[in-house]
């Protein structure tokens, strides 16, 4: 495996070649850290009986056609395979009738997986206030972003909100990269990446409806794109769940990098909407 220099910190398989085992990537180099688990497969999350789920399960083919069809995102070369990598991210959200907890699959154009998103810390309490009041898009989240192992890359915490969103993004060990933050609640919305103070780029959605983004580096040049991709009707009328294509248009450095990753993750948290729509 060759990792690129731009690729953030986290546990990556070995490069030598060494099976069933992960090495630690700094961020600019490998360490002689290593843990065991190079070719598992990613632990699924205990299902909650209070969740009806009713997704089929991960069909690259569809999911070719959300990338290519849907999205209308051209063929592109393969990647390298990680969260990081990729040129193309497809993350959808796990389609529950009742939904308690935030999940997300992420697989490369090919329908492969790369990792997934896990909502962690909710409390009982919590989670029965979801249940009975529609009251989710305002209290704090925290989400856990998993590489293809299971091992954790970045957390993402929304703090409670009243009309505006901030998303802090953290990697693994804790050390904070940025924060996404809302600019403003009329109009077309707009957020901006913040690191150390600095405005490195911008997320801006193309409509009011806030489906679309154009990501923008810190000279307004685009360098992604965000599509909304319909999910079906079915899911549409009775679910929560929302599809999304990162499309990344060429080899961005860090932490710039991590933090177009991050808000095609959270994008739906950010801007999670009370009303369903067939746009």
């Amino acid at each position: 495996m060759t990792t690129q220099s731009n690729t953030p910190a986290g546990w990556y398989p070995d490069p030598h070649g060494t099976q069933n085992l992960l090495r630690y990537w700094d961020g600019s180099q490998w360490t002689e850290h290593t843990h065991p688990g190079g070719a598992q497969v990613p632990p699924q999350p205990k299902e909650n009986p209070w969740e009806l789920g009713v997704d089929g399960g991960a069909d690259p083919s569809r999911i070719q056609r959300q990338v290519h069809q849907q999205a209308g995102v051209a063929p592109t070369g393969p990647g390298g395979g990680t969260l990081f990598s990729e040129p193309v991210l497809v993350v959808n959200q796990k389609a529950k009738l009742i939904e308690l907890n935030n999940e997300y699959s992420v697989f490369d154009q090919q329908g492969r997986q790369l990792g997934s998103v896990l909502q962690v810390g909710q409390s009982t309490a919590r989670k029965v206030l979801r249940f009975v009041a529609s009251v989710d898009q305002f209290l704090s989240v925290r989400l856990e972003v998993r590489d293809a192992h299971g091992q954790p890359q970045l957390l993402l915490t929304r703090p409670a909100k009243f009309i505006k969103s901030k998303v802090i993004v953290q990697r693994a060990d804790g050390m904070t990269l940025g924060e996404i933050v809302q600019q403003n609640a009329i109009g077309k919305i707009n957020f901006a990446f913040e690191v150390n103070g600095q405005k490195i780029g911008a997320i801006k959605a193309e409509n009011w409806r806030a489906w679309n983004f154009a990501i923008v580096d810190h000279t307004d040049t685009e360098v992604a794109r965000i599509t909304k991709t319909w999910e079906g009707l079915a899911k549409t009328m009775f679910t929560t769940a929302d599809n999304y294509v990162l499309q990344i248009h060429r080899q961005l450095p860090d932490p710039l990098l991590s933090m177009v990753v991050a808000s095609a993750l959270t994008v739906d948290t950010a801007l999670k909407q009370d009303s369903r729509g067939l746009g």
